[in-house]
């Protein structure tokens, strides 16, 4: 789980850092202009799938099972859309198409002076990230079965445990347990005092009323 929250938090961090620096230029004598772009101006892929991975936490903690191996799934193939998301935000031509969408507006008729140039600490935050959240995941979808899941106690089908309780500190720990102190009760009446002959369950007999003596 910590790895997990470390990988959707470096996801997040990436996507606010800067990533990619350039220069405008305009008509006339004025100088270039520097522009910068972070990692959610060149894809918002990012900030979703960090906090799809921080959803992701619940998810593993409140399911068992299968369930828990199809979240694992989804984990990982977040990270593995952060990758992919990465890669396709850092070509050339996609850094100089991002400048270029982003600063239209403000600068109208200015032009991109250089080629873009990026830095490599945000995409590497990016791609750590995205590294562990797929491996995280895929650890998850293998080892599931053996990890631990939400207690059951509180769960309407549970069935209560046996537990006898000797004095009232012991009662009151086990009801907060979740046990029922009254099922193995010393003196209490057992499933086999119930049963007779051949394991049949048998009808308690009702008290016959004393017969009045003769006067003699």
């Amino acid at each position: 789980m910590l790895v997990l929250v470390a990988g959707a938090a470096l996801l997040l961090a990436a996507g606010g850092r800067q990533w990619v620096t350039g220069q405008l230029t305009a008509p006339g004598p004025v100088e270039p202009v520097p522009v910068t772009l972070t990692g959610t101006d060149l894809t918002g892929a990012l900030s979703g799938l960090g906090w799809a991975g921080l959803a992701g936490i619940a998810g593993l903690y409140a399911t068992r099972g299968w369930a828990r191996r199809v979240v694992g799934l989804l984990v990982a193939a977040g990270g593995a859309a952060a990758l992919d998301a990465v890669w396709g935000a850092t070509r050339p031509d996609a850094l100089l198409r991002a400048m270029v969408e982003n600063t239209t507006d403000v600068a109208g008729t200015a032009e991109v002076a250089a080629d873009p140039h990026l830095s490599a600490l945000g995409p590497a935050l990016a791609v750590a990230g995205a590294l562990l959240l797929v491996g995280v995941g895929l650890l998850a979808t293998v080892r599931a079965p053996a990890w631990p899941g939400m207690g059951t106690r509180y769960d309407r089908d549970a069935a209560p445990r046996a537990n006898r309780a000797e004095t009232p500190s012991d009662l009151w720990r086990s009801l907060d347990a979740g046990d029922d102190p009254t099922l193995d009760a010393p003196g209490g009446a057992t499933s086999s005092d119930a049963e007779g002959p051949g394991g049949a369950a048998q009808a308690p007999l009702a008290a016959r009323p004393a017969e009045p003596k003769e006067n003699t």
